[in-house]
């Protein structure tokens, strides 16, 4: 957990951006970890919901192939779960039913964790601020696009000139930015998007983004059991 928290740190520092040198690593951490993208989640406790995810899916090989995933910390994966037991307890009226991961479709979580994967090395070098589309694993859906860029923010300009974010949002329909109105767009249509709070790490089999513990795991929105 220290080492990750470490990690963390060294991500925002590293990648904090004077004048044009924005994709130039500027501090001194090493983004290598020398092990395998699953062996890297599974050595951390804060990816434990997300690793018994993906071993309830059989997507271990994937996970290890020559991908970027962005995971979901265990704050959005616990959330889900309890999304996905209330969905069970209006279906079968009883409140006090026992529900964990195991008790979701394995081939619903193999579907649904496909969007997090892209073939290929995704990482900071290879993105820019531009909105640029993707298409994940899971393949072509209907009215949905990922858009995959850096956010740059000067929230820091007392001690930096910029910070470029790891950015990653749904994409529902056209793009909220690009709509006339903002508030006329209905709430399902709403881009879903997301900052990554560690960013550019290298495996020994491919590249790890680690989005913000705000974000929801398939970015459910419902209720959560209690």
């Amino acid at each position: 957990m220290k080492k990750l928290i470490l990690l963390m740190v060294l991500a925002v520092t590293a990648y904090a951006c004077q004048k044009d040198d924005y994709k130039k690593d500027g501090g001194q951490s090493d983004p290598h970890v020398n092990m395998t993208t699953y062996d890297f989640l599974k050595s951390h406790g804060s990816f434990d919901s997300l690793v018994r995810m993906i071993d309830h899916a059989g997507i271990k090989d994937i996970v290890n192939s020559d991908v970027t995933f962005f995971v979901t910390t265990d704050y959005g994966a616990r959330d889900y779960v309890a999304a996905k037991k209330q969905e069970k307890i209006v279906q079968v009226g009883n409140e006090n039913i026992s529900f964990s991961i195991t008790d979701i479709p394995a081939q619903q979580l193999r579907d649904s964790m496909m969007m997090y994967l892209f073939d290929g090395d995704l990482n900071r070098d290879k993105l820019s601020t531009e909105n640029t589309y993707y298409t994940s694993k899971l393949g072509n859906i209907p009215d949905v696009r990922f858009n995959i860029k850096l956010r740059r923010t000067r929230d820091f300009n007392t001690y930096l000139d910029y910070v470029d974010y790891v950015n990653f949002t749904k994409v529902i329909k056209t793009l909220d930015e690009e709509e006339a109105d903002y508030n006329a767009i209905p709430d399902a249509e709403l881009d879903r998007s997301f900052d990554c709070q560690t960013s550019g790490l290298i495996t020994t089999t491919g590249i790890v983004h680690v989005l913000d513990n705000s974000h929801r795991l398939f970015f459910n929105r419902g209720k959560m059991a209690q």
